[in-house]
């Protein structure tokens, strides 16, 4: 089956057709290393991760780049406001987000370009689109993109200029020659990050606008052409509308993206996420309450293009779905998984990410795989159900370690403790002394331990 995407620049879902059938290209926007994500950021580290392993799946090679944007004015903002060093500042939160991320089940991009390492070729971009009369640079340092020089710019967000200025928070300044225009290039105050360029008094400090940082880095890491580009649905305008006006203007003849994926917004407890509103969740506050697969289950069970309304009683729903699958994959230990992945759930992610489908059915293999008669005959070697799962970034923990998690600073007992009390348990049972062994069972599930006997042992799962 061919994989069909949504392309907002067709608006339109479209057959998946590679620029080179060999070697599948996607760039991604990344985190800007400012403050913690919170679960809005978390939704398209997931969703792209679920196409990377699906791209993966499909073709020989696959190269996917997300990019961490370590230079911008809220870093700045950030740093003055805390007091800490800027460097410091986007090296604690870049490795927080790698936590966050792994925590979410996803795999490493190929690559992970910094801003800051990419100067060199952002100036070498402005450069080209002022020599093509697409930027112009002012006395004070600032170098803008021209948007009328354009006629094609706004395509991807389906507006014309004047639509576009008018719906958007556009930075109104008096080196502008267009309210359009937004920033290649600023100049940089002693206190700010810089770095020397060609523009303002005497080859002034300065540092990059937004937009550029990202052409600039899927350019050097993909080429001028590429397959996907992918983000939030914020992101459409401006900073992908932007990225293609520079892109196209600062390369000609080339095309850029081909395939524009973006997810749609994310509802908090039914509202607009605010930390107002007491709905704002970091994923590093929801990973103290939830097992991250259990956010990563959450943010799959809607389809990525839908608005989805993000609510703890919803992870605490995807919580007991997962015990149910880790439950019965306890319960037949030694299952592998497959060589390939499953027909049916490759089809619901070859059908534009359909992922609530993909989940559907990978309810379909549990049920396949707890009758026992059915077992065999359509699980092959029993591990369909893992396959499936790993298309998804799910059900790859050993079951053990699932039931074994608890919420940070719980008030609970530890595994070592829970232990001796299951053996002391089973001696009580053995000595036929069942009042203690009813009492130790008590005390087990008054701190939140289930415990299931089987013929020749013990289990335990924390509830």
């Amino acid at each position: 089956m061919t994989l069909n995407l949504y392309n907002t620049l067709a608006r339109a879902k479209q057959a998946f057709a590679p620029i080179d059938p060999n070697h599948v290209r996607m760039y991604v926007c990344g985190p800007t290393v400012y403050d913690l994500i919170h679960i809005g950021n978390a939704r398209p580290i997931v969703i792209f991760d679920v196409l990377f392993r699906l791209l993966i799946h499909s073709f020989p090679k696959t190269t996917y780049v997300r990019n961490i944007t370590d230079v911008d004015d809220k870093i700045n903002a950030r740093a003055l406001e805390t007091g800490v060093n800027i460097r410091q500042l986007t090296t604690e939160t870049t490795e927080r987000f790698h936590q966050d991320a792994a925590a979410l089940g996803t795999l490493e991009p190929d690559v992970e370009p910094r801003a800051t390492d990419h100067i060199i070729e952002m100036i070498a971009l402005i450069e080209r689109l002022i020599e093509s009369g697409n930027a112009y640079a002012t006395d004070d340092g600032h170098v803008l993109f021209h948007v009328p020089s354009m006629p094609s710019y706004g395509r991807l967000s389906g507006r014309n200029r004047d639509e576009l200025i008018a719906g958007a928070r556009v930075e109104v300044a008096s080196y502008k020659k267009d309210p359009a225009d937004f920033v290649l290039w600023k100049p940089s105050d002693p206190e700010l990050p810089g770095w020397e360029s060609p523009w303002g008094p005497n080859k002034g400090r300065g540092r990059p606008g937004w937009h550029v940082e990202c052409s600039a880095m899927s350019q050097k890491h993909l080429g001028d052409d590429f397959d996907i580009h992918g983000g939030g649905v914020d992101l459409v305008f401006p900073h992908h509308e932007n990225e293609i006006a520079q892109s196209l203007c600062g390369n000609p003849g080339t095309h850029f993206a081909k395939y524009w994926v973006h997810n749609g917004y994310l509802m908090s407890e039914g509202e607009k996420m605010s930390k107002s509103l007491g709905n704002f969740y970091t994923v590093r506050e929801l990973l103290e309450e939830f097992p991250g697969e259990a956010l990563r289950l959450t943010l799959l069970q809607t389809h990525y293009r839908r608005p989805l309304d993000f609510t703890k009683d919803g992870l605490r729903q995807a919580k007991a779905t997962l015990d149910r699958f880790y439950g019965a994959l306890r319960d037949q230990r030694g299952v592998k998984p497959t060589v390939d992945a499953h027909p049916d759930v490759l089809a619901a992610l070859e059908d534009d990410l359909n992922t609530p489908l993909a989940v559907r059915r990978l309810h379909g293999l549990l049920d396949d795989f707890n009758d026992v008669s059915r077992r065999d005959a359509v699980n092959g070697e029993d591990g369909a159900l893992l396959s499936a799962g790993r298309m998804l970034g799910l059900l790859q923990q050993d079951p053990e370690e699932w039931f074994r998690w608890s919420p940070a600073n719980a008030n609970t007992l530890g595994e070592v403790e829970i232990d001796a009390m299951v053996a002391a348990r089973r001696k009580a049972r053995a000595d036929r002394d069942f009042a203690e062994a009813d009492r130790i069972r008590d005390e087990l599930v008054d701190a939140g331990v289930i415990l299931e006997d089987k013929p020749d042992e013990t289990i335990w799962r924390r509830k």
